[in-house]
């Protein structure tokens, strides 16, 4: 298997979010890169850097005046006297559907859901490395690869067209999926992260060409809190094309293989000929976030189940977090595509 990768990802390297008001170090760290990337070193497979494919690709999925506050953000913050190192909201609007702003300040209330997606000055160009990543990984499925994995950081699922959220700017897997769409290709996404893919739902919610399928920890009472409920089926002529597949706190690998049956079936049912697993590996028991209780023989199987399917798929990196066994999981899911 072909994995697309690029250093650059390293240089956003956030300092801290906020957790029930109280002030932790960011998981969302580079130092994720050396395990993953141990990993797949310790598969054998080849290593890739992503060509530049412009920024057209990612305004097909983010609008302009959010890829120029993504851009210029940081240095116009830096400007505010006793502005904070990295972009941070405190104001967000009812709707965003309100008046746009020119402050800066505002501007970042308007963008950004909530403190999991500080700013600095390398972010922009880091998240935009991490998107070509999965454009080029969308080009070689395209191009004939049966499975292709896109080692994305930071990576994308929260991040709506117009909004960053849970240490996401731009929506890699969505990025993909349109551009998978736009050779041709019938596509499903299924997220297998613990969180549910809230962005990625909400770019897709009210079109028919792409199914959105995610299996996560219950929203009622987990992050992202306000997305991700079963009665979400899409709207408009997207409607029946996105399925959310919640599992209680504590839900081990029996209990999330039988959600993924449902959701691999659901695709099936939809026909998708080409596939992007979001893959998140922060349903491990051990990881960090400790939402659900998948092991390492459970990401096996997980792998297995789609691999199986035997489409055309794009593996792109979600969440999975530091633990000593984050590299195992992942070996363990890309293992199944050999």
């Amino acid at each position: 298997m072909i994995t697309v990768f690029d250093e650059a990802q390293r240089a956003h390297d956030p300092q801290f979010f906020l957790s029930s008001g109280a002030q932790f170090p960011c998981p969302e760290k580079p130092a994720r890169i050396d395990a993953l990337l141990g990993a797949v070193r310790q598969m054998g497979g080849p290593v890739v850097q992503a060509p530049d494919a412009g920024i057209a690709p990612v305004a097909r999925v983010h609008p302009q005046r959010y890829l120029t506050f993504l851009q210029t953000i940081h240095a116009r913050w830096s400007r505010i006297q006793g502005a904070s190192a990295e972009v941070l909201p405190n104001i967000h609007p009812a709707n965003r559907s309100d008046g746009y702003p020119l402050s800066a300040v505002g501007q970042a209330g308007f963008h950004m859901t909530d403190t999991s997606c500080p700013i600095s000055a390398e972010t922009w160009d880091s998240a935009y490395v991490s998107a070509q990543t999965a454009i080029h990984g969308a080009d070689l499925v395209a191009g004939g690869e049966r499975a292709t994995y896109a080692l994305c950081r930071p990576p994308g699922h929260h991040a709506f067209s117009e909004l960053a959220g849970g240490f996401c700017y731009l929506n890699n897997s969505a990025i993909a999926a349109q551009r998978l769409t736009g050779a041709g290709r019938r596509v499903a996404i299924l997220d297998v992260d613990l969180h549910h893919g809230n962005g990625t739902q909400g770019i897709f919610y009210d079109r028919p060409d792409v199914m959105t399928i995610s299996i996560h920890a219950h929203p009622e009472r987990y992050y992202p809190f306000f997305w991700g409920y079963p009665g979400e089926r899409g709207a408009g002529e997207g409607e029946g094309a996105n399925l959310n597949l919640c599992l209680e706190r504590g839900t081990g690998d029996d209990g999330f293989v039988a959600a993924l049956d449902k959701g691999m079936a659901a695709l099936t049912n939809w026909r998708a000929d080409t596939l992007v697993l979001a893959l998140g590996l922060d349903a491990f028991e051990g990881d960090p976030f400790a939402g659900l209780a998948v092991t390492t023989p459970g990401f096996a199987r997980i792998g297995r189940a789609v691999a199986g399917l035997d489409l055309p798929t794009l593996i792109v990196q979600e969440g999975g977090y530091l633990c000593p066994e984050l590299g195992d999981n992942l070996e363990a899911v890309l293992g199944q595509f050999s």
